[in-house]
């Protein structure tokens, strides 16, 4: 929020944010990209957001426009979820049936603190309807969006629900295989690490919409790579020394950004999941050619 690094200024006729009234629709006007608030004798200038209070928004000002963008994708699904919550009261009623699948995939290691599966698929239902980009910058705007996510809504949560229960079935058989996996500890622990990065504990909603759908061949591919590493070690091996590099730059620059999202670089990691399958689990196929040139070509551009 508004920060001591903000530039301030003399003077006494920037507007005032309602920054304390509690928002529960939208009943103001446009929301500003930049906004000059008043504090006293100081105009202080920052980027206007609505935050997500639970029961209700309000409007905040950050300094930092990454961190306003952030908040007000949160404060817009809720939001909407408030305008909604009818529709959405249902859904969950529904989806307490979830509860024996949410219980088995909590035996996976990487599930431990799995997030309730039905709440998860009704967050990531209302950002698949209500949160497509461009986002409501208006009233106008946000009803259309509300009354169109009306005829949908229930429609995306049940086949997020679909999508879920075959994820986690996938995964549950991988978990298996990898069990019963002896020796081969590098490759094991490897395959491991991808499971856990696949299915960590909100991956319905943090999996984006076209990622979600692969999920399940990349676990079938855990699981076909587990068969082949028996009669293979050695081809196993030097296909792990193949990605490694790939792999560790990845990691590296992922832990730098700090949370910080970036799209190339997350196409990257998809990308790397694909060379996966091309290389554990060929007969899976993957959408598009991908291969270890492929990727180093990709990933000289992201350092331009």
């Amino acid at each position: 929020m508004l920060k001591s690094s903000f530039r301030e200024l003399s003077g006494a006729d920037a507007p005032e944010l309602p920054l304390a009234e509690p928002i529960g629709d939208w009943d103001f006007g446009v929301l500003p990209d930049i906004q000059e608030v008043r504090r006293g004798a100081h105009v202080m200038i920052g980027h206007p957001a609505l935050v997500d209070h639970g029961t209700h928004c309000l409007v905040e000002v950050f300094d930092d426009p990454d961190a306003a963008r952030a908040a007000h994708r949160s404060g817009l699904r809720r939001l909407f979820r408030l305008q909604l919550r009818t529709q959405i009261a249902a859904l969950e009623k529904g989806f307490k049936s979830l509860a024996p699948l949410q219980m088995r995939a909590m035996t996976l290691a990487c599930c431990k603190d799995l997030e309730p599966l039905g709440e998860q698929i009704v967050t990531a239902a209302l950002d698949r309807v209500c949160l497509a980009e461009p986002w409501p910058a208006d009233r106008e705007q946000f009803q259309q969006r509300k009354e169109d996510a009306r005829g949908r809504l229930g429609l995306v949560a049940q086949e997020l629900a679909r999508q879920a229960g075959v994820i986690i079935e996938e995964a549950l058989a991988a978990a298996r295989k990898l069990a019963g996996l002896r020796g081969a500890d590098a490759a094991r622990a490897d395959m491991e690490q991808q499971l856990a990065r696949l299915l960590g504990r909100r991956f319905v909603v943090d999996t984006p919409a076209d990622a979600l759908g692969h999920l399940p061949r990349y676990l079938r591919g855990i699981g076909l790579r587990v068969d082949k590493l028996r009669s293979e070690p050695q081809r196993d091996a030097l296909r792990v020394r193949e990605i490694a590099p790939l792999q560790a730059q990845w990691l590296r620059e992922l832990a730098a950004r700090r949370g910080h999202v970036d799209a190339r670089l997350e196409e990257f990691r998809w990308l790397l999941e694909e060379l996966r399958v091309s290389l554990f689990a060929q007969e899976l196929r993957t959408p598009a050619p991908v291969s270890v040139k492929r990727l180093e070509k990709f990933w000289l551009s992201l350092q331009r």
